[in-house]
């Protein structure tokens, strides 16, 4: 066991773990803009995922270290950690759920393929490695999400609306007022359906400026005093 703590192995562990450390730091670079553009994934998602991904590759390197120093043998592990990656992924698939336009558990998936390469870590033997990056996935969840909110942004509503069978909406005349009250519709996002005879209209807005945008309780009070407007459902999205 002792070889697990020579000197060449403390180094490949520390060159892995920063390694992971870059990872999470460009991962959350991306995932920011992604946050800042209205969209699901944000800074959390992609963190995870980047930093699992150095983990499943950079350890490929240091195969002469695997299992103590006693190499890979005959069995290639990189064909079993192929077989980890795509089991993974179907189950991270299952806990992703859609409902409109609003998505959730894209954290929870990235962080359960996380998980699946700490185990690989652990595997292989790499256990300094593994610490560091349970540590870094585990430290990230409640500080990215404390971080992405103190850091400015933009809000996206999922927003659904019921209108009167007497009234004909207009897609302009929606985005000028949304533009208005500080939020731009993003008209691909746009979904219409009839129910009772009654077209119903859903579609996304992102706030231009979180400090400007009107809040959701206001754009409530306002669509409930509509007489244009039979109901109607905000939800913020999140992922």
């Amino acid at each position: 066991m002792t070889q697990y703590w020579s000197a060449d192995f403390l180094a490949a562990n520390a060159f892995i773990g920063l390694h992971l450390v870059g990872a999470l730091l460009l991962g959350m670079l991306m995932g920011y803009e992604r946050s800042y553009q209205g969209r699901a994934a944000g800074m959390r998602t992609y963190g995870l995922v980047c930093m699992a991904s150095t983990a499943l590759t950079v350890f490929v390197g240091f195969a002469p270290l695997w299992y103590g120093g006693a190499g890979g043998g005959p069995a290639d592990p990189t064909r079993v950690v192929q077989g980890v990656v795509s089991g993974i992924g179907f189950l991270c698939a299952g806990v992703i759920m859609k409902h409109g336009l609003n998505i959730r558990g894209l954290t929870t998936a990235a962080s359960i393929w996380a998980v699946s390469a700490i185990g690989v870590l652990l595997g292989v033997g790499f256990y300094a490695a593994a610490l560091v990056l349970a540590l870094l996935c585990t430290l990230s969840l409640p500080m990215l999400r404390q971080l992405e909110a103190k850091l400015p942004g933009r809000a996206t509503l999922d927003v659904s609306v019921t209108f009167r069978p007497s009234f004909v909406p207009k897609l302009a005349e929606l985005t000028a007022r949304a533009e208005a009250r500080g939020y731009r519709l993003l008209s691909d996002s746009l979904t219409i359906t009839f129910a009772n005879d009654q077209p119903v209209w859903r579609f996304a807005v992102v706030a231009m400026e979180r400090s400007r945008a009107v809040s959701p309780a206001l754009l409530a009070e306002e669509l409930a005093g509509s007489a244009d407007i039979a109901s109607f459902g905000i939800a913020r999205m999140r992922s």
